[in-house]
């Protein structure tokens, strides 16, 4: 790039026709830790309250709402509303990050779900044993099911926070253990503590659900149909005695995960520049129908739903649930308590011990064809931290349990939920001390991340810059015209100055709908590549996004001393256009929609591009490369004002 590097700031934003797509991941796991605060001063404020006037928090709580509609009626104190209504919406947000993660995420690849999967059964089996083992022949055997659950929200907040800040993996490791249990725990719920169970219309509901199945395939889109239809299935297990949390769950799952086509990108680009011309209600409506379109159903509700239940409606169930009188009295028995005791000791030892040992014998029963994608560390982590079951505990213990024993559970599981954070914070506090390469291996395992470059660079046809052979790679899908390319081009170079031996590669995506000269920039590009300037020419037309112009092209190029014939002939033949197209294809095939966007070591980059997001992805490559080199030797790091950074000859 000529000329002074801009200032960097922060950004997010990129070009894909329509506007920006953040990563739905990122934002689960950013949602999802930042409402673990709301969460924690809810359960502080029920207990305050509870302790300072018992009267007016369970008056309150226990107050009756109903709903009538003629002869017909149903009535339920308010903390049922919370409890069985309002967390529907929280288990529909569960069932929809599920199944995106079964569409897009980890678990496309289904031979990646066993280890988890089995993972998150040995976290349920544990902890029901030691707490069965606590009471066993006494009428409180019937809590098994509280120990079961870990609560996701809480624990990505408390990994967030006590775990280490790069590792992606991690945490969505620990997402797919939890959701596991979620789904059983579910089912347990449905099954295990029924009240008053009625056949009848436990079979209307699954004929609601069999009509969703038949309007969703039929390819219905209306929102209000499949709301109506929730409620419906809502009111129908609600009458068959079951939970009807259940139903969020099963919508969610019902819920396809898509990323937008280009096409779909292209026609709402189309319907908006018809409305810049026309602006009219009719055309404006048509733009909101095109933008809906081009996402999924999932991505819409998850954008709707997760604030609400992350922020208002899990804060509101604890605000309900967690309310326990603290007195003398209670502490005497919680110490000799078998509920208590068991709750405690099934979170601190069996969850733990449950996941990190299944874990174990799945990766060597299958001789490491299923193996965890996190090291040794990491999986004791997330084992120490599933063992914060708050929520979903508190959930099946009000079904469970009632009176004195209700109250030790609350007990054990408030206790567990210290304990099990304080554990988390010693692991990792433990794992930090050791040697770099230990460290590595001992947060980031040795297994195989999923590749999302569909196809691999080749060092004799991409445009790279850096050593080619450097242990991480870091590839660009970008558009000469888009102003996001060239907000990110300032990061990008940075990126390349503090870390030295990386390759990053340049492919072009040159979306002509929205960015009329971009094609022919990138074929000016390929023809200044001819004669040995590409990357010259990507400074000159980066620096000069608003000057793309034919004319331009050529002052450009006889700035940089190119011979002007050949590079008029070349542009007038267009000898660039195939090779422009080929990257346009491997970004189809990698599905990519937008400009810019990146892949580090293969793997897709969500979220922000400026130099600190970058960054990080860059490390935590360099991390894995470290535990992988393909030279048989490990890559130098050195130490600076933040993060290790590797340390190896300057790219070109």
């Amino acid at each position: 790039m000529t000329g002074e590097i801009p200032r960097r700031r922060r950004w997010s934003a990129r070009s894909t026709g329509t506007g920006r797509r953040s990563s739905p991941l990122r934002a689960f796991l950013h949602t999802e830790t930042g409402s673990a605060r709301v969460l924690l001063a809810a359960a502080v404020v029920a207990l305050v309250w509870v302790n300072l006037d018992e009267s007016s928090y369970e008056s309150l709580w226990g107050s009756t709402f109903s709903v009538e509609l003629g002869s017909w009626r149903v009535s339920h104190d308010l903390r049922y509303w919370v409890n069985s209504g309002l967390m529907t919406f929280f288990f529909l947000v569960i069932g929809l990050e599920v199944r995106r993660d079964f569409d897009l995420g980890e678990l496309r690849e289904r031979r990646r779900l066993m280890l988890p999967l089995l993972a998150g059964i040995g976290g349920i089996l544990a902890p029901i044993a030691i707490y069965l083992a606590f009471n066993a022949g006494k009428p409180t055997a019937m809590g098994w099911g509280v120990v079961m659950a870990t609560d996701t929200a809480l624990a990505l907040g408390m990994l967030a926070v006590l775990g280490p800040r790069f590792s992606d993996r991690l945490r969505n490791f620990l997402l797919t253990v939890a959701v596991v249990d979620d789904l059983i725990v579910i089912v347990v719920l449905a099954i295990a503590y029924p009240e008053h169970p009625s056949p009848t219309a436990l079979f209307v509901a699954a004929g609601i659900f069999a009509l969703v199945l038949l309007i969703r395939a039929a390819g219905v889109r209306w929102g209000p149909g499949y709301l109506l239809l929730g409620v419906a299935a809502w009111l129908a297990v609600s009458e068959s005695g079951v939970d009807p949390v259940v139903v969020g769950l099963v919508m969610g799952l019902l819920t396809f995960a898509y990323v937008p086509a280009r096409t779909e990108l292209r026609q709402a680009a189309d319907r908006f520049r018809l409305f810049r011309e026309q602006p009219s209600p009719q055309l404006a409506s048509s733009v909101r129908a095109g933008l809906a379109a081009a996402l999924s159903p999932n991505d819409r509700l998850q954008h709707i739903y997760h604030p609400w239940a992350s922020y208002l409606i899990v804060p509101l169930f604890a605000l309900a649930n967690v309310g326990v009188v603290v007195d003398g009295d209670l502490l005497a028995r919680a110490v000799t308590s078998p509920v208590t005791l068991g709750v405690l000791f099934a979170y601190m030892v069996g969850k733990p011990a449950g996941i990190v040992i299944a874990s174990m014998l799945v990766a060597r029963l299958s001789q490491n064809r299923f193996r965890a994608p996190v090291g040794w560390a990491a999986i004791i982590g997330v084992g120490t931290v599933s063992g914060i079951g708050f929520t979903i505990a508190l959930l099946i213990a009000t079904h469970a349990l009632h009176g004195p024993a209700l109250d030790e559970a609350k007990v054990g599981i408030l206790v567990a939920t210290v304990a099990a954070s304080l554990t988390t914070w010693l692991v990792f506090r433990l794992a930090a001390r050791l040697a770099p390469a230990r460290r590595a291996r001992a947060l980031l395992g040795a297994a195989e991340g999923i590749i999302d470059l569909m196809v691999p660079v080749d060092p004799d046809r991409d445009h790279i810059r850096g050593p080619r052979e450097a242990p991480v790679t870091v590839v660009e899908y970008a558009d000469f015209e888009c102003p996001y390319c060239g907000q990110a081009e300032p990061a990008v170079r940075e990126l390349l100055t503090d870390f030295t031996s990386i390759r990053y590669v340049w492919r072009h995506l040159p979306l002509t709908e929205v960015h009329p000269n971009a094609q022919v920039a990138a074929e000016a590009a390929e023809a200044a590549g001819e004669q040995g300037a590409f990357w010259e020419m990507h400074d000159l037309l980066l620096a000069n996004q608003g000057e793309l112009r034919p004319a331009d092209l050529l002052r450009y190029a006889e700035r940089l001393d190119l011979d002007l014939d050949r590079f008029r002939e070349h542009l007038a033949a267009r000898r660039g256009a195939a090779r422009i197209a080929e990257d346009v294809d491997s970004a189809d095939l990698s599905g990519v929609s937008g400009t810019p966007s990146f892949f580090v070591n293969g793997r897709r980059h969500h979220g922000p591009y400026n130099i600190e997001a970058l960054s990080a992805a860059v490390t935590s490559a360099f991390a894995s490369a470290r535990l992988r080199p393909e030279d048989g030797r490990e890559p130098g790091y050195r130490r600076e004002d933040g993060p290790e950074r590797p340390d190896a000859e300057p790219g070109s």
